[in-house]
């Protein structure tokens, strides 16, 4: 297929796939985020997010199964740049006061690139009249916004206090 013959039903596959891969990548990251995290509160929303991330997932899944598509990931360049930046942000500032305020920057890096990944999809899906697949993208798009919601409501009144102490 050339790139002529490729239309939105096409970028929305892709792009689903490309969303699928960077939540399966997400699933790994987040415990050894947990594990490196000094701070209790700030573990305990990664490990809150690795829950949700499953249902994401789970999700996600469905949507393929709608399309009658196999779930499958391609390859995403940009999650893993962001995860490789919190990697090197782990290694980095490994025991610093600083650990845990760079963590969770790089944690919003990634719902970052979620909330404009599931926002996207779920417009092409009202676009493409796939009425079921808006209805579970919005579902994940509501709780990464959350999620991004309560890491700068701890950043704010915690981690970062601690971090410039």
């Amino acid at each position: 297929m050339t790139a002529k013959d490729k239309n939105l039903n096409d970028l929305f596959l892709d792009t689903l796939k490309d969303i699928y891969y960077a939540e399966k990548q997400i699933l790994k990251a987040l415990p050894k985020m947990a594990k490196a995290a000094s701070s209790d509160k700030l573990r305990a929303a990664f490990e809150k997010h690795h829950g949700e991330t499953e249902g994401q997932v789970e999700r996600l899944e469905q949507i393929f199964e709608l399309l009658d598509k196999p779930a499958r990931g391609k390859t995403c360049d940009a999650i893993q740049g962001i995860l490789d930046e919190g990697k090197e942000i782990m290694e980095d500032y490994k025991g610093s006061e600083a650990l845990d305020a760079g963590m969770l920057a790089a944690a919003q890096a990634v719902e970052h690139y979620e909330i404009s990944r599931y926002g996207t999809l779920k417009q092409w899906a009202q676009q493409l009249g796939i009425k079921d697949a808006a209805r579970l993208l919005d579902q994940t798009l509501q709780e990464e916004r959350k999620t991004d919601e309560s890491l700068t409501s701890l950043a704010e009144a915690a981690i970062n206090l601690a971090a410039a102490a």
